[in-house]
């Protein structure tokens, strides 16, 4: 006679053989390509058609050349590296700012009250209203570029972190303290696993967050970078240097979001 546990699961295992398939890499591989390509062959028709002018849509292939030109010339590593180097400082301190404010303000009701009506405030600034600003105090330099990602990293992880945490399963934090766990133990052993797919979302959104923050920076504020090639490529119609900017932060964008699924693989190995 089957188990319980065996007739619970039963639907799960029917459903894992229906779709086992997708777990094969060939097939990841394979659907993540899929619309890529498709979205590669629509826009070569459209910019072979007619219906745009190279000056509005540029083939693929000149986009590439455009790549190559700036490559050859030194200027293309550069601009990814120093974009990226300034993504992944500030989302560093952004983040770990968010999950220690997070975590206050989520565990206890007296600095929520202090402190979330206040930080919600800030939140809702855009993230162009502090340009200006950071230009003031902090002249055209690095630190007014990683301060601005610092703040758009800031806000995604504390709002995900501390609204997870006001949430966790009372009997839960009470079967840790029945343990005798408290404190620094009590979070995290029971509450910060508890939390862990709220966390790594927030991570994730603050990462998209901070490539934001980072292009509305060198749009204005920079001489080099993948923002400032943005606007440069823009002011000087040079639309093929302008769709090459834009792929990059989409492949760098998707590069440091990987970074992310390794520190999930590895927070679920040692919390959950």
């Amino acid at each position: 006679m089957a188990t319980a546990l065996e007739f619970v699961l039963a639907p799960t295992r029917a459903w894992s053989t229906r779709v086992g398939w997708t777990g094969r890499r060939w097939a990841m591989v394979a659907g993540g390509l899929l619309l890529p390509v498709a979205i590669l062959v629509l826009w070569q028709v459209l910019s072979t058609s007619g219906a745009w002018t190279i000056a509005q849509l540029p083939t693929p292939a000149m986009v590439v050349q455009a790549g190559i030109d700036l490559a050859a010339r030194g200027q293309l590593g550069l601009y990814i590296g120093i974009s990226t180097q300034r993504v992944l400082i500030g989302f560093a301190i952004g983040a770990g700012l968010g999950i220690l404010l997070g975590a206050v303000v989520g565990l206890s009701r007296a600095w929520d009250i202090l402190l979330g009506a206040t930080l919600g405030a800030i939140r809702a600034v855009p993230s162009l209203a502090w340009v200006p600003l950071l230009i003031l105090w902090m002249k055209i330099g690095e630190e007014s570029k990683i301060t601005l990602v610092a703040i758009g990293a800031f806000f995604p992880v504390y709002t995900t972190v501390s609204s997870a945490l006001r949430h966790v399963d009372r009997q839960l934090v009470e079967a840790g303290r029945a343990f005798g766990l408290s404190g620094v133990k009590l979070f995290t052993t029971v509450q910060l696993p508890a939390v862990l797919p709220s966390v790594i979302s927030g991570l994730r959104l603050a990462l998209a967050q901070a490539w934001l923050f980072l292009v509305a920076a060198e749009l204005i504020a920079a001489s080099m970078g993948l923002g400032w090639l943005l606007i440069d490529s823009s002011n000087n119609g040079r639309t093929d240097r302008l769709f090459l900017a834009i792929l990059l932060l989409a492949l760098v964008g998707k590069t440091t979001d990987a970074l992310i699924g390794l520190f999930e693989r590895w927070a679920n190995r040692r919390w959950a």
